[in-house]
């Protein structure tokens, strides 16, 4: 009996039924033995009491199962990823990892904005395609309204392998378009299919969809059309499968079938096309990679026999067993007791357990050999994106990338009992969701946390509170500003105190102004002659400089950049000390700073917003409103991506708003580009 896998991810818009479908995927393979809903919070997939409460999946949950099709048994490592653009990371991460995806959307709802981020995502990577129309039963449930949709909002070229027989409340079965049978679920838990003729009054539109799956395969595959073009009537069933196999893995088509999950019908049928149609991790092209050391290219084949190496895609800290790494393994074999290598950091390891994740179980396994995904115990400072590889032969995977964080906000524990206890969390927390920044302001002293979204916040303060049992406060997060100077001045500070003993005395004559370019940092120019002041306490003068810059004339900004040429001076032979020309210097600049017409700098982020033509007016004119200004408009995939520069002033609540604005079909990422002046008639608005 032969032995294969396929590594698949679920993926669709929120509610579209992914969990509810998984579900059911896991009971007709026998790996549940009762089926949970996602209403009744008892799903296998979504274990967080977040998830259960909200009804939503939140962290990407991995489970194997098997298939029996025919006489052969196909392994399913099964990725059910969250459907909300708040944890596209989770999304990204998957995908990164998987071969193959099976892309649910509502029969009533279609294609959904999420449903275009996360197919646009899978695109990117090149993985294989199935959809499954799901909710049949519901109001307003169109096949063929859905079909188009897919045509025209996701630029794919839909083959239809089955038609509903009935739609909403009179949805009963299906119509498989290349056995030409009908198909029924005649129990409530789904299990008996009895497959009867084509009613009498379907056979004309079953033929009708037949000749238009056998046109459209003719059209990507070439054999298939030779054999068409021959003879349409000799056509098997055989070379039908197999043409679809083809382009299922090229991607030139994407397999259309459907079905409700909550009703347990169509579900079957879909295991049987993930294992048919979908490729197994040996059919795909090696993997490329790169010598650790040399930067060279790498070939890996995705054999047992080749090298080792794998992609932590997802790091998983347990109450039981401490630090998982979610592993998929690309090429080579493991076992417990092997040695091998974290390629970021270098060091060598011996793996202490490999576990099957059975979504909250695990089983353990003497062996994980090319192509699945598992868990490893014993990786101490495994993080997401790490390659892993045999002992001696480094080789770097294609990393994962970590969206940029959009929205922060300062936090703080409620008692100051929980003050150790909050670091040690949020450092937790930051290992496991890599789409997490934890910083400290040095200005206010603040804890900020930065995140994709305002639900992925409340839901990462909320995981804080009920599962590491920390109260927390939470503010607005601030700007942080910086000043230049604009103009140059010279001054003379003279420091003379007497107090009964050894006093202190230092003069200073220096010009201090804006750096050509305003290059960051201090630039210090010492012009002193004949030793008027001497040599040691020069550095003190720099340094004096250098602290005044951390409070600006405005508003006590730090200032980002300064040129300071230390032209004269003169001491007192017994009341001159060094840390006395260093509080000079500080003096000086409190006193001349102002004269400098200082200028206000905020930073500014780049923004990339993608969304479709329809929205090209509201999106333009709200950039334009938060002070922005749009570099390009380019167009891909039928998509228009805006490139635009926003101040960080003006950005928070953008996420939000662009999702109002486009009826949720934009998606947008930011990173911090530079820092620029802010117009004077705004400068009272921001400091005050």
């Amino acid at each position: 009996m032969k032995y294969n896998t396929r590594n698949i991810g679920i993926i669709a818009h929120v509610d579209a039924g992914k969990t509810t479908l998984t579900e059911r995927l896991l009971y007709y393979t026998g790996m549940i033995h009762k089926i949970g809903n996602v209403d009744e919070g008892n799903t296998t997939m979504d274990k967080d009491v977040q998830e259960k409460n909200r009804g939503i999946t939140i962290s990407s949950a991995a489970i194997s199962t098997q298939w029996k099709k025919d006489d052969q048994v196909c392994h399913i490592n099964i990725i059910d990823t969250p459907g909300h653009i708040d944890f596209a990371v989770e999304v990204e991460r998957s995908l990164r990892v998987l071969d193959s995806v099976v892309a649910v959307f509502c029969a009533s709802s279609g294609v959904q904005p999420q449903t275009e981020n996360v197919w646009f995502q899978a695109e990117k990577h090149g993985i294989s395609k199935i959809c499954f129309i799901n909710k049949m039963d519901r109001i307003g449930a169109d096949l063929f309204a859905v079909v188009n949709e897919i045509r025209t909002k996701l630029n794919a070229v839909p083959l239809v392998l089955q038609i509903p027989i009935g739609a909403e409340d009179h949805f009963e079965g299906i119509i498989d378009l290349i056995s030409q049978k009908a198909l029924y679920w005649v129990d409530e838990n789904g299990e008996t299919i009895v497959e009867k003729e084509i009613p009498e009054h379907y056979r004309p539109e079953a033929g009708e969809y037949r000749l238009q799956l056998m046109e459209t395969l003719a059209g990507s595959d070439e054999a298939f059309f030779e054999a068409f073009m021959e003879t349409e009537a000799g056509i098997t069933e055989e070379m039908i499968v197999n043409a679809i196999r083809r382009t299922c893995h090229s991607g030139s088509l994407v397999p259309v079938l459907c079905g409700s999950a909550f009703k347990n019908k169509g579900v079957q049928p879909l295991l049987d096309a993930v294992v048919t149609y979908l490729p197994a991790p040996d059919q795909l092209p090696a993997v490329k990679a790169k010598d650790a050391g040399t930067g060279d290219a790498v070939v890996l084949e995705r054999n047992e026999d080749e090298t080792f190496s794998g992609l932590v895609f997802k790091v998983v800290i347990d109450k039981h067993m401490g630090k998982l790494a979610m592993l998929r393994i690309y090429s080579g074999s493991i076992r417990p007791g092997d040695a091998v290598q974290n390629v970021r950091t270098g060091e060598n390891f011996r793996i202490s357990r490999i576990l099957q994740m059975h979504s909250d179980k695990t089983l353990s396994v003497e062996k994980g050999k090319a192509g699945d995904i598992v868990a490893l115990t014993g990786i101490k400072d495994a993080k997401t994106g790490d390659s892993l590889s045999a002992y001696g032969h480094s080789v770097l995977l294609e990393s994962i990338t970590i969206p940029a964080p959009v929205i922060r906000v300062s936090i703080e524990p409620k008692t100051n009992a929980a003050e150790k206890s909050f670091g040690l969390v949020l450092a937790k927390i930051q290992e496991e969701d890599p789409s997490l920044v934890v910083e400290r302001d040095s200005q206010t002293g603040e804890t900020l946390l930065s995140g994709l979204g305002e639900l992925h916040l409340e839901v990462t303060l909320e995981k804080i509170r009920l599962n590491h049992g920390i109260e927390i406060n939470q503010g607005k997060p601030k700007v942080s500003y910086r000043e230049i100077l604009t103009e140059t001045r010279r001054h003379r500070e003279k420091l003379s105190k007497q107090n009964g003993g050894s006093g202190q005395f230092a003069d200073l004559t220096f010009e201090i102004g804006p750096r050509e370019n305003n290059e960051p940092g201090l630039e210090f120019i010492n012009q002193i002659k004949g030793g008027v002041i001497p040599g040691e306490f020069i550095p003190y003068i720099e340094k004096g400089f250098r602290e005044a810059m951390e409070s600006g004339p405005i508003g006590g900004n730090p200032l980002e950049s300064m040129k300071v040429v230390l032209l004269d001076g003169s001491t007192h032979s017994n009341d001159s000390h060094a840390q006395d020309f260093e509080t000079a210097a500080r003096d000086g600049f409190r006193t001349i700073g102002a004269a400098c017409k200082p200028k206000l700098t905020e930073p500014v982020m780049q923004v990339e917003i993608q969304t479709i033509e329809d929205y090209t007016g509201v999106v333009t004119a709200d950039i334009n409103k938060r002070r922005g200004m749009i570099i390009s408009i380019d167009e891909k995939s039928g998509r228009k991506i805006f490139t635009a520069e926003v101040p960080l002033a003006s950005t928070f609540g953008y996420i939000s708003d662009l999702r109002t604005l486009t009826s949720g079909r934009a998606s947008i990422s930011m990173k911090l580009s530079h820092y620029a002046l802010v117009p004077d008639f705004m400068v009272n608005t921001l400091i005050t």
